[in-house]
Parts: structure tokens; C-alpha cells; sequence
């Protein structure tokens, strides 16, 4: 992990989901699987992502169910801890430090309190040797624990994890490298080892891959690189051993399962189907073929109610007992190389780059999820070596994200270079782009930049392309010839050369009122509106690879970098060379929200990072060696909440977030301690409502809630402790949607299911006030009284109407405190009847 004061370099969104088996819980519920540095748990009915186990400062790489504790589950990583989690809330429990980098984890069910980790053997300082060691876990009631003390297991084991499994009763353990198989047994404290020739008679390759033990039987199953699958039994014995062959796969065997009750196993490759075979009965198979993408991982729930699979595309498939496909996690799809450059959606705030053949994958940095792809080819592709198919190699969006550009090309082997530029104009009904316009061969040879014009008011939508065919074209939107067409269309509107040369990049300024294209070592200055030439710049030697406007106030400059390791800065108002400096930029950028610009530079095997501003010597921001190889791909995207931080170092980071993505297809970030200490502390808060009912629960877990509470100022709290409505009683809300088995009795929550529905007003001052209210009403009521006794007692009182008093009918009467209790009834609330009556 690469840190510079309080700026880190870490893996956050887009990381890998199928590097190692995800793990099934036992109820099925949830799916958690490594990804960077944090464990994701899913929910394997709505694929939402439920909690980020973060805490890990290196890459995780496995996650493993307790097998004494259903509800958590361990978690090791390459920062040399173990971790426990309970993840239905999503806490850390505690952390084991082993002090050495984790590469995989194990356990077993008869071995409480122990875990087997794959660690680099300590002799070895190139770590390319591995051995299995046994970690006994310290009780302790610290959080972070020393677990230092290891004992080996096995030497010169896989790092792979798919080649060590635990056999019936955890009674031994199998380990596979190479063309060997190893099986320790626990009781004996004694090793068997099998091996295998490295061809056989057909030709096949009988290296190992894989290996998967039965739950009840002893037998063992591993895969082959030839497709092939081996059932090894009576392995107790060095030489009485016997094993059986299976054959479908025509590749590699990636991983090997069998079902908690034995009777399946299950098996994956290159194919992308998964293979059910019956035990003991071998010749009986069931398929579940098309699943997209090639097998890398197979993990089985405990129940044997879902079993998933992951693939070679970053996604995660759960099968509902090998029938049908329930669910697809599908993560940032990561291919060979990434054509295109990193663009954000400007409506989205989505990432997108190549993903699937042919396509445009659009994926949400702030969800970290996929939301959709957009097929740009529009032609079915085909897996076969060799064939040469359409590839999307350039995209460019405009400001407002109204249009989008792309590029693709076919190279076949004895017929010219095939261009197709496609425009596509997004639709605001199915929110996607649609296609607009194709226009087939728009250069006579390979396209190499191209970018929108920030269209205002008064100026149409304009895209600029360069071509190695020594011309730049400009296209642009007009409206319909006929009035019978559908709309607008893009069209050539001007086509500029400049002495024969050949232009390699184009760029805008910031107002649009300026176009750059550069010619090998001349940049030559354009206005859009005229297409008048401007001016030239030039600055010998090497020709110009990349150029870059300013933003905001740093609008009159324009960078670029040479082939000869040279970054130059032009100032337009003088046409003059600012500045220039001796850098190996591998890639440069502006900060579209700011005048912060990016520079990757190459030295020495690794990368470095200067931010900086042109009007400015001194660079804001600089760190070495970012990450190993080069960095070719890098987009700032827009925060949704600005971040708010005092340190000079880490402003340029309040705005925009940099992304970039490594020579291993790692998609990494730069992140702050402030940032990490928020997420950390927004992962471990454990959020419970002011308004629970009083139970022992809420004894338990809301009494820091009662010391916040107190610590608030009383007008504050008066209004916190204000009992809600009845039909938004959090109580009834928890009554209903908990479990039946950890309620208590219905006879202790009958009486507090009732207070919970009744209306208390429960501010002092609001009471008085009332009470206050109803004594003055009272005392106005028995003055009226008084004042009526006097007048009907006065003699010669004529009857009301004319009324005879034989005619009035004889009404009882109430004394003072019946009348005063009456009243008091009539004022009574009745209102949480309605309430009760609604739910």
C-alpha cells in the first residue's frame, strides 16, 4: 500500500468479485465474496449489496463462514491479518495479526479454535514458495489480537485455493500442486503423496488444478489440465491407492464441488457450463450451459439450496440447485486491454470503457455497480482463435451527455482496415442511447482522437476527429433535407490538413472558441466558427503525443507532451511558450471542475503522480511510485458530496475523484484518512431509532442513545423524546417485521403492545399548559353554573317559548364533579383509534 501523509492508493469500486470463492450462508440469504480490500455481502434475492466489511488495508484474499458460528465469518488478507465479522450487521468483531501476507484461509468444523492459512515459507524471500500452517486462534477479550504463533502444516503447497480441501470429518487435508498430490492425515500426523506423469498416452496434460473431497466418503476428486476429472480412493494407503476417470471438459478443470450430502459433484472451465455429475453413478450428467463467461469458482450453500459460480468477466451467477439462473452479481467487466479511454457519463456520473466484446459497459463508481451495457457493434460475436471481429476502440461523450460517439474497427488479414464512426443520441424515454447516424469509412486510415465541442445557445453540436491519413474532420449536426425524416443527422462539415502532416490529437478549449490539433512537433490553432487558422505553436524536439486545455482560470494555457520526455506549456494570449519541463508523461488530464490538472509519469518500473496547477511552479500534490508498470487509462470523476479538507496536500481532492487503472487491470483510487475514517466509522455505527420501545434489547444496545440524548440541550431532547403517531410506532413496526423465535412471550408483550399505541404527551411544559387550560375552562364553566341556579331561582321566571312546566319533561340532575368528569371525557384524544383500526 503506497501512503503519502494522509493520501492513500487503494482499490474503492470496480474491483474484482470473482477473484476467490464467495461464500453462501447457511439460510441462503446472503453471498460474501472478497472485492479489493473489503468483503461484500450481497443478498442473493434482490443482488443488492447489503454491507462493505471494510478494515482490511491490503487486498482480501478469502472469506470463509465460522463453523461455530453461523452468523460470522472470517476474512484474510496480503496486510497479514484475520479478521471476524458479523455480517448481518456488518461489524468487526475482532483481528487476528499473523504478521506475513495471507494468500488463502480454511477451517473445519472438528477443529475448534484453529484455522489453516497459506503463507510464503519463511526461507523463501521471493515468495514463490508456499506452505499451509495451522493458526490456533488466542481467546481474548481485546479486539486486536497477536496470533503469531504458527505451526506448518504442509510445505510447498499452491497459492492457488482451489487446490487444498478438507476431507470427511476434517479427519485429513489434500493439497494438489503441479503433478503431485499430497494428503496429511491428523491423527498419524503422517503424509501421503500420489503422483501423476506429465503426459499421458493420448497427449493429455495430467497436471493438477483443482481439487474437491467428499463430505461422507473418503474420496478425493481433482482436475486435470486435459478437461479430465480423477476420483482418487483407499488414499490411506501408499500404494493400494485406486482412481477412476470422468471426461467432458475440453480444457482445463477451474474448480471442483461437491454437494453438502455428496450425492452431486459439480464441476467448471473455460467451457461456461456447469457440469452435474451423479456420485457413483457417473454416467449420468446434468448441464446448465450458456452461463457468458468461463468458470473460475464454484461454491455450494449449506443447504444445498443455491450454488453460484463465478466467471473470468468479473460476475458472480447464483443457480437455484443447478435448474435456473436466480440471480447475476455483475461487477466492472475487466478485459485484456481497455481500447477506449475512462469517461464519466455526464448524466450518470457512470464510468465507462470497453466491457463485454463489442460493447460499452456503463458502471456506477458511487454504487459500485454495473448498470447496463451498451451494445455498439450490434453483431453477434464468436469465440473462435483467431477471427478477426469489430472492436470498439474510441467513445467521446459531449458536456451534457445528449451525445455520444464511437469508434470501431475489423483488421482482417488480407483486406483493408474497416471504420465504422457511429453517433448515438440518448433517449430520454428509455433513458439509453439510441442510434443516430453510421458513417462507414469516415478516414482512409485508423482513427486517433476525437472530441465534442461544448455547444452554447447559439452554436450547433460539433465533433472533431484526426486520422493517421493526415487530415482532421469536422462533423456536425444538421437538421432534416425533408421534412418526411425522422430528425437531425451528422454530416461532414470541414476537413483541414496542414503541410502534409500527419495530426495525432484534438482538443477544445474550455469556451469551445479554440480548436488544437497537433501535427507531429507543430500545434496548430483553430477557430471552429471560421475555420480560420490561428496560430502555430511549436517546441522541438519529438512530436506531440497528448494535448490539454486549462480550466477556469487557467483557460489561457494549453499543455502537451513530447516523444522526446518533454511537457510544454503554451500561454495563448502571448502565443508563447510558458514553461516547459523534462517529464516521461504517460498520461495527461484536466480536472474539468477545477484548474487542477494530472500527470502520470514512468521511471524506474513504476509510476508516479504529479497534480499541479499551469499557473503555478510548485506542484500541489506528488507521489512515487503509485503503482508498478505504466498507467495508460486515468478519468477524474465528480464527487456527490464535496469533501471539506483543511490539508494543502489533499484539496485537489474536495471536488473530483481520480481514478486509474493499472497494467493488471486494477482500478484504483486516491483516498484521504478523513475519507477512510468516515466510511469506518459509518460501517461500524450501529444505528438505533429514538423511538424503540423499552425492552431489554433496547436496554442493552440504546443506552448510549439515552447518554446523547442527555447531553443535548432540553429544547433539543423535549422534541427528540416526542412519541410519534401510532401508525408510525417504530415498536409495532419492530413487533411485526422480527422473527418469531426471539420475541419473548405474548403475554409480557400484550400490555406493551397496547401503552405502545396510546398517545403520551411527554413534554412537562405542554402538560402544564394544558392542565393550566382545562382548570381556567372548569372554573368558566362553574361560574355559568352558579349564575344559571341564581336565575331559575328568581320568582315570576316566565318559561322559555312560552313553555308550561307540565310540558317540560324532567331532566336529572348531575352534581359539580359529574359534570366536571363529563367534561374531561368529552376532551379525551380518541384519534389512536383510527390508528388501531388502520393497522
Amino acid at each position: 500500500m503506497v501512503e503519502h501523509g494522509d493520501i492513500r492508493v487503494v482499490h474503492r469500486g470496480g474491483s474484482k468479485i470473482d477473484f476467490r470463492e464467495p461464500a453462501i450462508t447457511n439460510d441462503s440469504r446472503f453471498l460474501l465474496c472478497a472485492s479489493g480490500e473489503c468483503v461484500k455481502v450481497f443478498s442473493t434475492s434482490t443482488e443488492e449489496c447489503i454491507h462493505d466489511l471494510r478494515g482490511h488495508t491490503d487486498l482480501v484474499t478469502g472469506v470463509l463462514l465460522r463453523p461455530s458460528n453461523h452468523l460470522q465469518v472470517y476474512s484474510c488478507s496480503v496486510d497479514g491479518t484475520v479478521r471476524l465479522w458479523d455480517f448481518t450487521d456488518g461489524i468487526l468483531i475482532k483481528t487476528y495479526v499473523i504478521g506475513c501476507p495471507i494468500y488463502s484461509i480454511y477451517a473445519s468444523a472438528d477443529h475448534e479454535g484453529v484455522i489453516f492459512i497459506v503463507i510464503p515459507m519463511l526461507s523463501d524471500k521471493r515468495s514463490e514458495l508456499f506452505q499451509l500452517a495451522a493458526v490456533s486462534l488466542p481467546q481474548s477479550g481485546d479486539q486486536l489480537v497477536e496470533a503469531r504463533e504458527l505451526s506448518a502444516v504442509l510445505s510447498n503447497v499452491s497459492s492457488n485455493p482451489a487446490a487444498i480441501a478438507f476431507g470427511r470429518g476434517g479427519e485429513y487435508i489434500a493439497s494438489a500442486k503441479g503433478l503431485q498430490l499430497e494428503v496429511f492425515f491428523f491423527k498419524k500426523q503422517k503424509s501421503y503423496k500420489f503422483f501423476l506423469k506429465e503426459d499421458n498416452k493420448k497427449g493429455g496434460l495430467n497436471t493438477f488444478t483443482c481439487v474437491a473431497c467428499h463430505p461422507k466418503n473418503d474420496c478425493i476428486a481433482t482436475g486435470h489440465e486435459d478437461g479430465k476429472i480423477r476420483l482418487w480412493r483407499n488414499f490411506n494407503q501408499q500404494k493400494e491407492y485406486t482412481y477412476s476417470t470422468l471426461h467432458w471438459h475440453h480444457n482445463a478443470v477451474s474448480s471442483l464441488r461437491f454437494t453438502p450430502e455428496g450425492t452431486n459433484l459439480l464441476s467448471g472451465g473455460v467451457e461456461s457450463v456447469l457440469v452435474q455429475w451423479r456420485y457413483n453413478q457417473e454416467s449420468q450428467r446434468d448441464f446448465l450451459p450458456r452461463l457468458g463467461a468461463a468458470i473460475t469458482h464454484i461454491a455450494v450453500s449449506p443447504d444445498g439450496a443455491l450454488f453460484c459460480t463465478s466467471h473470468s468477466d468479473n460476475k458472480i451467477t447464483i443457480i437455484q440447485s443447478c435448474v435456473k439462473v436466480s440471480a447475476v452479481l455483475q461487477g466492472l467487466v475487466k478485459g485484456e486491454s481497455v481500447r477506449t479511454d475512462l469517461m464519466v457519463d455526464p448524466r450518470s456520473k457512470a464510468l465507462v470503457l470497453n466491457g463485454k466484446p463489442g460493447h460499452l459497459q456503463f458502471y456506477s463508481l458511487q454504487r459500485d455497480k454495473l448498470l447496463y451495457n451498451l451494445d455498439i457493434v450490434q453483431q453477434e460475436y464468436i469465440h473462435e482463435l483467431g477471427l478477426e471481429q469489430f472492436e470498439v476502440v474510441k467513445a467521446a461523450f459531449d458536456a451534457s451527455g445528449t451525445w455520444l460517439a464511437t469508434v470501431e474497427e475489423r483488421k482482417q488479414k488480407s483486406a483493408e482496415l474497416e471504420i465504422n464512426l457511429k453517433l448515438w443520441a440518448f433517449d430520454e424515454q428509455t433513458q439509453s442511447f439510441v442510434l443516430n447516424t453510421t458513417i462507414s469509412a469516415p478516414h482512409e486510415a485508423r482513427i486517433t482522437a476525437m472530441c465534442f465541442r461544448q455547444a452554447t445557445d447559439s452554436q450547433t453540436t460539433m465533433l472533431v476527429s484526426t486520422s493517421t491519413d493526415g487530415h482532421f474532420k469536422a462533423w456536425q449536426l444538421v437538421a432534416p433535407a425533408h421534412t418526411e425524416d425522422e430528425g437531425p443527422s451528422w454530416s461532414c462539415d470541414f476537413v483541414g490538413t496542414y503541410r502534409g502532416l500527419v495530426p495525432k490529437c484534438c482538443c477544445f478549449s474550455a469556451d469551445s472558441s479554440l480548436l488544437a490539433v497537433s501535427f507531429q512537433e507543430v500545434v496548430t490553432v483553430w477557430s471552429p466558427t471560421s475555420w480560420e487558422l490561428l496560430t502555430t505553436l511549436s517546441q522541438p524536439p519529438g512530436a506531440i503525443r497528448d494535448l490539454c486545455f486549462g480550466r477556469l482560470s487557467c483557460s489561457k494555457y494549453l499543455l502537451g507532451f513530447t516523444t522526446k520526455d518533454l511537457l510544454c506549456c503554451w500561454n495563448l494570449l502571448t502565443c508563447s511558450l510558458e514553461w516547459s519541463t523534462s517529464m516521461d508523461i504517460s498520461l495527461l488530464l484536466a480536472d474539468p471542475l477545477s484548474e487542477n490538472m494530472a500527470a502520470f509519469c514512468c521511471q524506474a518500473g513504476c509510476t508516479d503522480l504529479f497534480v499541479f496547477k499551469p499557473s503555478e511552479p510548485r506542484p500541489l500534490f506528488s507521489q512515487k511510485a503509485v503503482c508498478s508498470g505504466t498507467v495508460t487509462r486515468a478519468v477524474f470523476a465528480p464527487r456527490e458530496k464535496m469533501l471539506e479538507s483543511c490539508e494543502e496536500s489533499s484539496q485537489w481532492l474536495n471536488r473530483s475523484q481520480l481514478h486509474f487503472l493499472t497494467q493488471h487491470m486494477d482500478l484504483m483510487t486516491f483516498t484521504t484518512k478523513a475519507e477512510d475514517d468516515r466510511l469506518m466509522a459509518s460501517s461500524k455505527q450501529l444505528v438505533i431509532d429514538d423511538s424503540v420501545a423499552m425492552t431489554p434489547f433496547y436496554l442493552l444496545l440504546g443506552k448510549h442513545r439515552h447518554q446523547q440524548q442527555e447531553s443535548q440541550d432540553p429544547v433539543s431532547s423535549l422534541s427528540a423524546e416526542r412519541t410519534p403517531l401510532p401508525q408510525g410506532s417504530v415498536a409495532v413496526k419492530e413487533l411485526l417485521q422480527s422473527p418469531a423465535h426471539v420475541l419473548p412471550s405474548t403475554s409480557f408483550l400484550c400490555s406493551m403492545f397496547v401503552q405502545s399505541l396510546l398517545i403520551s404527551i411527554t413534554d412537562p411544559r405542554e402538560a402544564n399548559k394544558n392542565a393550566e387550560e382545562e382548570m381556567e375552562s372548569e372554573k368558566e364553566e362553574e361560574d355559568s353554573e352558579e349564575e344559571m341556579e341564581a336565575s331559575t331561582s328568581r320568582p315570576g321566571q316566565a318559561t322559555v317559548s312560552g313553555q308550561s312546566a307540565e310540558c317540560a319533561a324532567p331532566t336529572p340532575a348531575l352534581s359539580k364533579a359529574q359534570a366536571r368528569e363529563l367534561r374531561r371525557v368529552k376532551k379525551l384524544d380518541r384519534s389512536w383509534l383510527a390508528g388501531l383500526l388502520d393497522f
